[in-house]
């Protein structure tokens, strides 16, 4: 429970509790469940029958493969086949036109179940009286059938699937089963029909279009011609040239060639001159070697060289006709040489030539470069129009296309639906609603979860169901008090007063424990009595004991009433003068320990609490003599205190974390009744007796040892100042 501690839940829910508290209503929880099950039985079976059929439609293309004039390129885009497409299928289903077209087919408007408004309830004529409700007569038939129609009818997508399912519910197996089939049928059929008036319609808008078209295409092919012969753009056998442009090609290639022509003859004259300058035998030069003339030349001086070499072996160089042929050869060279010249004359008569004609192959290429940009700008005219040209003729083809396709799916069966029946709906054999025996035990395992659940929370908001959570012994304790939020209170009574009689004083006597060693078997648990000093039981002792053993929670028992609860005050005070923040819970019956410590009795206190009236901080008040607090008895009903006793304990635990001790005054009671104050066995006892007899004592110390209570401690009041009187620790 929040507010008691951050650091742990405070209360938790008992379900054993819970699951008591249903056995022990168990007659009711059954009567409720047999009543509702058997009203459900009832009812169901009073229902007149229904009966559902379901016929299925699969969604894909029908379109044949090899059908149409476009057979080159079959549909693939399955657009109108994903989910938004399959939905409006869905929606084309459940349109009122096809219902309406189907009510009209089967004659559903002659059927009582389809129009139940022609015999009306005495119920309903008497609101129609009053004008609360409308006349449904007033609509027409059809739209009464249309709207019972759609009640009946469910149309859904089957998931992950193109496959759509159409359910009807009819009082009629018959007709539960012929309706979906019929639906289907018209749904083909409109989709057929649909695709029908789309191919005659493309085909009527065709038609005019196409004539447009030729005619358009027509005047733009003219145009291209026109504009083409006016700006002297003449084709060529290449593509898309004209002849302006193939003229200035061709001179470019000619003018090329010169170039090198020229080049070549300049580089051979070049050649030939510088071999004749420096002397180089010009037998070596190419163009010499191929002269004819050098090359008979040549071999004349051969010859003669052959002559001048065999007559040198029988004649002179002196003789005459050496002489002669060595005047021949000289001859014969200085024609070579002569000769020589002449071809380097021709080479550079060619590269003149050369040089001429590239001359004027500039000029003419000067001149086709004026021309052709005057044609280039007439080009962009002329492209403009071949555009226009080309568009109206691709739209022509086009259309020409679509006009063939469009006019070889006019007939009957040239345009199947997009869609086919898979699951024909049959006759239903089963009801499908109402199903007598699911309803009833529904009905009656409601009615057992709703009863168990209503008892649940009742003890959940009467707080019988709650039960505290003990504190962890290694619990760090905080030193503010945190509010505790009170809880509805549970009807029980708090604690049992134990009449005490009135005994002769006894002396200091401590008591031992040869009392419970006499029990019969099995031995009781065998309390330990804590004795803070030998042989003293006076207040000061035990406020020292509280003290130094740190004791957290002490419960005081007071056999001799009153006057125990004064002595449990003087403690309260003694612990608070040694330092330790202590408060004292008022839970006896005479208010004794309020009066001694608070100014007035009317103060809220641990009644007010445990009934919820007020919160936590307003019932700690402080001692009117000492610095202990007290939570007084209270002014609250105790009735209604006493039914939020489970929560003392978690306000116990709460005082424990703001407190060093907490001390709980209970007056006169028994071990029984201590037990309900807590669920702790190690808390500390407390029995304040100051004048009661020692049989008594010893009855009362055995009695809490067989309730588990171990850590005992005797008070008899011995030792401390009596009210009114001076001491050490006067309150």
């Amino acid at each position: 429970m929040p507010g008691v501690n951050d650091g742990h839940q405070d209360v938790d829910i008992d379900l054993g509790g819970l699951f008591r508290a249903i056995w022990r209503r168990r007659g009711r929880v059954l009567l409720a469940t047999v009543a509702f099950g058997g009203l459900a039985f009832i009812g169901a079976s009073l229902m007149s029958p229904e009966y559902q059929g379901e016929a299925r439609l699969l969604i894909e293309s029908r379109q044949a493969e090899f059908s149409g004039a476009n057979q080159a390129q079959p549909q693939t885009g399955d657009s109108q086949f994903d989910e938004s497409g399959i939905s409006s299928q869905v929606q084309v289903l459940r349109s009122a036109d096809l219902i309406k077209q189907v009510a009209r087919d089967m004659k559903l408007y002659e059927l009582p179940e389809f129009d139940p408004t022609t015999n009306p309830s005495a119920i309903s004529d008497v609101l129609v009286m009053l004008g609360i409700k409308k006349n449904p007569l007033d609509l027409p038939p059809e739209e009464r059938v249309l709207k019972e129609f759609q009640k009946k009818l469910q149309v859904y997508q089957v998931e992950k699937s193109r496959v759509i399912a159409m359910q009807f519910t009819s009082e009629d197996p018959k007709l539960a089963a012929a309706i979906p089939n019929a639906m289907a049928k018209v749904f083909l059929s409109l989709q057929s029909g649909a695709k029908l008036d789309s191919n005659s319609e493309a085909s009527r808008w065709l038609e005019p279009e196409i004539a447009n078209l030729r005619e358009k295409v027509r005047d733009a092919e003219a145009k291209v011609a026109d504009y083409r012969s006016s700006s002297d753009l003449l084709l060529t056998g290449e593509t898309g040239g004209t002849f302006a442009t193939k003229q200035l090609n061709d001179i470019s290639t000619e003018l090329a060639r010169v170039r090198g022509e020229r080049a070549n003859a300049e580089a051979r004259a070049e050649n030939v001159r510088t071999a004749l300058a420096s002397g180089r035998a010009v037998d070596t030069l190419n163009d010499v070697v191929a002269s004819p003339m050098i090359q008979r030349l040549k071999e004349t001086e051969s010859n003669i060289q052959g002559q001048i070499a065999d007559l040198s072996t029988t004649l002179l160089d002196g003789h005459p006709r050496l002489k002669g042929l060595k005047s021949q050869l000289q001859g014969i060279r200085t024609q070579i040489i002569s000769e020589t010249r002449k071809i380097l004359g021709s080479l550079e008569n060619e590269a003149n030539v050369s040089q001429l004609r590239e001359r004027q192959l500039m000029a003419q290429l000067n001149t086709l470069k004026a021309n052709s940009a005057k044609a280039g700008e007439d080009e962009v005219g002329l492209r403009a129009l071949e555009r226009e040209a080309t568009a109206q003729r691709q739209l022509l083809e086009t259309y020409l296309a679509r006009y063939r396709e469009a006019t070889s799916r006019s007939g009957e069966n040239a345009a199947p639906a997009d869609a086919r029946v898979i699951s024909q709906a049959v006759e239903p054999t089963e009801v499908s609603f109402p199903k007598v025996l699911p309803i009833t035990i529904v009905a009656g395992f409601a009615a057992f979860l709703v009863s168990c659940v209503i008892i649940m929370l009742s003890e959940l908001f009467s707080g019988r169901a709650l039960r505290p959570v003990g504190r962890r012994e290694d619990e760090v304790f905080d030193e503010e008090p945190v509010e505790f939020q009170p809880v509805q209170p549970v009807a029980e009574p708090l604690i049992r007063p134990v009449p005490v009689e009135a005994a002769p004083a006894v002396a200091r006597a401590p008591v031992m424990a040869a009392p419970i060693e006499s029990k019969p078997e099995p031995e009781p648990a065998e309390p330990e009595f804590d004795a803070p000093e030998e042989d003293d039981f006076s207040i000061a002792s035990v406020a020292d004991h509280l003290s130094a053993d740190d004791v957290r929670v002490a419960i005081s028992v007071s056999p001799a009433g009153d006057e125990g609860s004064v002595n449990a005050v003087a403690l309260a005070r003694l612990v608070s003068e040694e330092g330790r923040k202590i408060v004292l819970i008022d839970l006896t019956g005479s208010a004794c320990p309020t009066r001694l410590m608070t100014e007035t009795a009317d103060l809220a206190g641990i009644t007010n609490l445990l009934a919820g009236e007020v919160p936590f901080t307003e019932t700690i008040h402080a001692d009117r003599l000492s610095d202990a607090h007290i939570i007084p008895q209270g002014d609250a009903d105790p009735v209604l205190a006493m039914r939020g006793i489970e929560r003392l304990q978690m306000i116990i635990d709460a005082l424990a974390n703001a407190y060093d001790t907490v001390l709980i005054e209970c007056g006169p009671a028994d071990a029984g009744a201590i037990s309900r104050v807590t669920r702790a066995r190690d808390t500390k006892i407390i029995i304040s007796a100051p004048s009661v007899a020692n049989e008594e004592i010893i009855e009362l110390i055995t009695g809490f040892g067989e309730a588990g209570f171990g850590e005992i401690v005797l008070m008899t009041g011995t030792g401390y100042p009596q009210p009114g009187n001076s001491g050490r620790r006067a309150a």
